[in-house]
């Protein structure tokens, strides 16, 4: 019998609250490692060592309010869900014959009218769970219940799904995550090579077992989060979500793909001043309907059957 992680949704609701706290917590113990125990009190040293303190904090805090930032960007977001008795446009309200793509549909399960849309095009994609259509690349979440724009994955250490309207942030705090946790572990790593070269250190057992615990998270955290960018960014620049990657394995076209330069765009948009930051200008809100989940420019060289 197939092991069905579905059945898990349940736990995953719950264990929301435990990981945002789980990762408060391990932010706050490398601040305690960092400033409080180290580079802190180093600013009263003089010479280089205050100059390298000064330089490390200011990093170090700047980082951290970037991760911050982003991580709770992706919390509270809304990942785009799909408004009620959202239907797809006809071609007459299109102007054009570009169908939505992809199957999935219950004729048992739609009203007259939409079995008469249907019945139009049989490539309108329909969510048995949510008794409604799904805009293209949409996909039903199980743990939060509802379908998400784009969506890419539910995270449980965000508590939250990730899709066309926080992914960007979720990327965003991955990279930063990475610089910082790097950082830590460079930090740390120059006490703990101190230390074995001198065969003692000035510091108290307490303090020495969060400084070796908070090496080693971090350690940890900058390898599996370096993982995840290359992923991410190989995603990105081909144009698709992670279950998107899968489900078009037998597809070596895909419709989406415009390029690296324009599938970035989709993603960080247009205006570079906000690339970095955790938010889109108003500019490119307007202009860009990717940005909103619901409209997404293809190829034109590609049939919209392509799609899965």
């Amino acid at each position: 019998m197939a092991w069905n992680v579905f059945k898990f949704c349940t736990a995953l609701r719950a264990l929301g609250s435990i990981m945002i706290v789980f990762v408060l917590a391990v932010i706050g113990l490398t601040y305690y490692a960092v400033v409080i125990a180290h580079y802190g009190p180093s600013l009263f040293l003089g010479g280089f060592e205050t100059f390298f303190a000064i330089v490390v904090l200011i990093v170090f805090h700047s980082l951290l309010v970037m991760v911050m930032w982003c991580y709770s960007s992706v919390v509270v977001t809304d990942p785009g869900g799909v408004p009620p008795n959202w239907r797809p446009l006809t071609d007459e309200e299109k102007g054009d014959a570009d169908p939505l793509v992809g199957s999935g549909y219950g004729s048992a399960q739609l009203d007259p009218k939409q079995s008469a849309m249907v019945a139009a095009s049989q490539e309108i994609r329909f969510c048995h769970k949510c008794k409604q259509f799904k805009p293209p690349r949409a996909h039903h979440c199980s743990v939060c219940r509802r379908c998400i724009l784009k969506m890419d994955h539910h995270c449980v250490w965000v508590v939250n799904c990730v899709g066309a309207l926080n992914y960007k942030y979720f990327l965003l705090f991955l990279f930063y995550t990475f610089l910082e946790t790097t950082l830590v572990s460079l930090l740390l790593l120059r006490v703990f090579m101190e230390f074995f070269n001198e065969g003692e250190i000035d510091e108290t057992p307490g303090s020495l077992a969060a400084t070796f615990i908070t090496f080693v998270l971090n350690i940890a955290f900058t390898l599996s989060i370096l993982g995840f960018l290359i992923m991410h960014i190989t995603l990105v620049g081909a144009n698709t979500s992670t279950i998107e990657a899968y489900e078009k394995k037998t597809s070596p076209k895909w419709r989406y793909d415009l390029g690296w330069k324009k599938n970035f765009e989709q993603v960080f948009g247009l205006d570079k001043k906000y690339w970095f930051i955790p938010t889109y200008s108003e500019d490119d809100l307007r202009r860009m309907p990717a940005l909103h989940g619901f409209e997404y420019p293809t190829r034109p060289d590609l049939e919209p059957l392509q799609q899965h």
